[in-house]
């Protein structure tokens, strides 16, 4: 199957990035592909999540989502987007609504397949995600299928967490994609790199890591075999880039360091 790559340089204008993701939509179908993939937050975006994110908040048939739907139906390609989702349930009075950072999966045809709310929430370096943002309620798994390969969803700090990916893994998925808006700072672009290329190696996995652009991101989204091998890196600019996925890649990876079989629980 084929899969491209989306790095964009999302901000505040909704309509800006929905042109964006169109734009790249456009481009990957005329590429063969079978799948797009772009950054959390895809349809908003800033330097620090406040008050806004979740006042842009909408449900998952609400005019953002309707719009990113009827791209994908219109190009015919599968689409992987962040955007921001309003919570169902209302707050206790004395605790402010808080919305789900929330990846959508957008079937060819454009119907949704798939939709993940962020589990671990950056309250670091400084950050407090939590304070505007809700983690998923009900920690689960999300996968799905396309072009004969199954995909698990994961959305950037998750990254730090190995369980998560041996838990998608499990649960089938041959290729971990991984939504991300990676903050920047003192060796953060070393340990997005050696994470990702983990995450492959202890499961025998594709990793397909795609995260926003400087200067809100760090860029250098990427694509690592599931051996550990970066294939490509698409450096700090705007960019995309499209890549052929073998499950015979992932077969024999897994026949070679059978992690997942020899795995003891502790």
């Amino acid at each position: 199957m084929r899969i491209t790559l989306a790095q964009i340089d999302s901000g505040t204008d909704v309509d800006r990035n929905l042109e964006l993701i169109e734009d790249y939509c456009a481009r990957a179908a005329q590429a063969g592909s079978d799948l797009i993939v772009f950054p959390e937050y895809s349809t908003y975006e800033k330097a620090r999540v406040d008050r806004s994110f979740v006042d842009m908040a909408e449900p998952l048939d609400g005019p953002v989502a309707t719009k990113l739907y009827a791209t994908a139906a219109r190009h015919g390609i599968t689409v992987v987007a962040g955007l921001l989702e309003a919570s169902e349930e209302r707050e206790a009075s004395e605790e402010p609504d808080r919305a789900f950072n929330t990846l959508v999966t957008i079937g060819p045809d454009g119907t949704r397949l798939a939709s993940y709310r962020k589990i671990h929430l950056f309250d670091c370096q400084g950050f407090r995600e939590s304070e505007y943002i809700k983690p998923a309620p009900e920690p689960v798994p999300v996968t799905f299928s396309c072009g004969g390969m199954t995909f698990g969803l994961m959305t950037c700090y998750d990254l730090r967490f190995p369980e998560l990916a041996r838990i998608l893994a499990e649960a089938g998925a041959q290729v971990l994609l991984v939504c991300s808006s990676w903050v920047p700072g003192t060796a953060k672009t070393e340990q997005w790199a050696t994470l990702a290329k983990a995450r492959a190696i202890e499961n025998g996995m594709y990793v397909a890591a795609v995260s926003q652009t400087p200067p809100v991101s760090i860029g250098h989204s990427m694509f690592i075999d599931p051996l550990g091998t970066v294939l490509h890196n698409l450096g700090t600019g705007p960019a995309m880039a499209t890549l052929d996925l073998s499950p015979d890649a992932v077969q024999e990876a897994r026949e070679q360091f059978p992690t997942l079989k020899h795995h003891r629980l502790l």
